[in-house]
């Protein structure tokens, strides 16, 4: 149960230029998001879930099957919040919901683990595979996690290639950014199923497949999760680093002031 990876993209609130520092600061003000707090994302994803599945899965407390409903509901609750609270259809919470979904399907139906290990992997692989097939389309995936209005001035950027002549060139850098995180995504689909193989040994629908299940969780953050954003942030760093080759600018020129 890895549904914690499932990184939610920040937003950034768009100023006109043109609007005066009051009321750019009024208009700021009132459709800044809330941001979002990395220790509730963390107790409401993995430590709550992890507590409950580990210590409250006897039939003394919640038993196997209700421990792990009130389990899941907390990152499904935080997930539909996300949801509503954006007021559009983020993909990502999207998917991550329905990773939550499938999770408690497969415990409470006591499926055999190595379904549970297939769903782990299947997630992220599939985000990878969708990263490679959006290259071929009109929407690329790198667009929408990072070269997009809302963390780069992209419209500067658009002008100072071809100023410079080096629009090809960026192309081809957007391409080897997007095989980079495919490639995050594909790490943490064979890292999931790794895991869950390891982890998850004892039948379902006992209590110690329910510990099993809030141990994979807790560790899913440090084996995966880092890795993964390793090669993300590496990612981010190539991207910018072209970015200021190709046009000459530097890097508070071309990133969004928050």
């Amino acid at each position: 149960m890895t549904d914690s990876n499932q990184s939610n993209t920040s937003q950034l609130v768009d100023t006109s230029k043109e609007q005066a520092p009051e009321t750019r600061q009024e208009s700021t003000a009132g459709k800044a998001p809330k941001k979002e707090s990395f220790l509730g994302n963390l107790l409401l994803n993995i430590v709550i879930p992890t507590l409950i599945l580990t210590k409250l899965s006897g039939d003394d407390w919640l038993g196997t099957k209700w421990a792990i409903v009130v389990a899941l509901a907390f990152p499904l609750g935080y997930g539909l919040r996300d949801l509503l609270g954006s007021g559009k259809v983020n993909f990502f919470s999207a998917l991550g919901i329905v990773s939550i979904l499938l999770t408690g399907s497969i415990s409470l139906l006591e499926l055999d683990a190595e379904y549970m290990a297939i769903k782990e992997a299947a997630i992220p692989g599939l985000l990878g595979i969708a990263t490679m097939i959006s290259l071929y389309t009109r929407w690329p995936l790198v667009k929408t996690l990072i070269y997009n209005d809302r963390i780069l001035d992209t419209a500067k950027i658009a002008q100072a290639l071809s100023h410079k002549g080096n629009t090809a060139a960026f192309d081809r850098t957007l391409l080897h950014t997007s095989w980079m995180i495919a490639g995050s995504f594909f790490l943490s689909s064979a890292l999931n199923y790794i895991l869950a193989k390891i982890m998850l040994v004892s039948p379902p629908g006992t209590e110690a497949f329910n510990a099993e299940l809030g141990k994979m969780t807790a560790m899913s953050y440090p084996v995966i999760f880092v890795p993964a954003t390793i090669i993300l942030m590496f990612a981010l760093f190539f991207l910018f680093r072209r970015i200021g080759k190709l046009t000459g600018l530097k890097l508070e020129e071309i990133v969004v002031q928050q």
